[in-house]
């Protein structure tokens, strides 16, 4: 049953707070979240809460205006106090994915240096995730939308093209960013504010060496999320620096997000897409922005969970 309500809607792009605030009854994308819940169901690789990792969400945090690193700290706890890893490192995409968390620059305006090592792990990392049967079905899907070649070279390709071909977000240096580093992996814009970092691995492992510091959930009042939320709007600090709002799928398969962020991308000509859907039990907005013909940046926000409105 979908979730009708009405919102408050803070729009966020490319890691920033923007207090455009509205009113508004969100119009779901029916036929997208069909797609999407297929994919939901086909993604056996996503991890079971309570049973392969545990989250601990504590306080909410308090608003923190962009660009001020300082904030109160409403989580004295990390958020991930348990982890699976070797059901991590027994998968063929997690164990893919988590090699290639080390390959970049984390400061925009420092080129990247793409050794043939790295290069290598990229294209391991994209067999790994064509063998999932979530991204076959991505893949037929986009076809059959003549979004994508039926031949799965090319695909790949055009894969590797959104994800993982370097270009210039800052315009002071060389190829410096790439979408796979900016949602997957996180970056920091002139050093002084994060970008990106959207992916729970990340997250986890940045926590696991002391320099990721979670500072509590953010939700309307009347939504606070649970401990077995696939989706989780949140506050952290990176390295020293603040980010006031954050959003993170929670356990699910590397080949999920790649196959859900690249069907929004691949629909929509425009530099930002904003779509809602109702996967499982969440309604979402997926936020997709384009750097010409490659991802900048792109990230779920909760909007509502089933289980709490009914």
């Amino acid at each position: 049953m979908l979730v009708s309500l009405f919102y408050v809607n803070a729009w966020i792009c490319l890691g920033c707070l923007v207090t455009c605030e509205y009113c508004c009854s969100p119009v779901v994308d029916q036929e997208l979240s069909a797609v999407l819940n297929e994919l939901w169901k086909l993604d056996v690789n996503r991890l079971k809460p309570g049973k392969d990792y545990k989250i601990n969400l504590q306080g909410k945090a308090d608003f923190v205006s962009q660009g001020t690193n300082s904030a109160r700290d409403k989580a004295s706890a990390p958020l991930f106090s348990y982890v699976n890893e070797d059901k991590l490192k027994s998968i063929a995409s997690y164990a893919c994915f988590i090699k290639l968390l080390d390959n970049y620059e984390m400061s925009t305006g420092v080129a990247e240096k793409v050794t043939s090592k790295e290069l290598q792990e990229n294209h391991l990392f994209l067999d790994a995730i064509l063998k999932t049967e979530v991204m076959k079905h991505t893949h037929k899907y986009l076809v059959s939308k003549g979004q994508a070649s039926s031949d799965i070279a090319t695909f790949k390709k055009q894969l590797y093209d959104i994800w993982f071909k370097l270009y210039n977000r800052d315009r002071r240096g060389g190829a410096d960013s790439c979408g796979f580093e900016h949602v997957f992996v996180g970056e920091t814009k002139y050093g002084k504010e994060i970008m990106g970092l959207h992916n729970w691995v990340q997250f986890y492992l940045q926590e696991n060496l002391n320099v990721v510091d979670y500072k509590g959930y953010k939700a309307r009042n009347k939504d606070t999320p649970d401990e077995d939320d696939h989706v989780l709007n949140l506050q952290f600090s990176w390295k020293g620096l603040v980010k006031p709002l954050g959003s993170s799928f929670i356990g699910v398969s590397p080949e999920f997000e790649v196959a859900l962020f690249t069907i929004i991308f691949l629909k929509s000509n425009e530099h930002m897409t904003k779509t809602v859907v109702k996967v499982d039990e969440y309604l979402l907005e997926i936020v997709v922005c384009r750097h010409g013909h490659s991802i900048g940046t792109s990230y779920p926000k909760m909007l509502s969970s089933s289980n709490r409105d009914m």
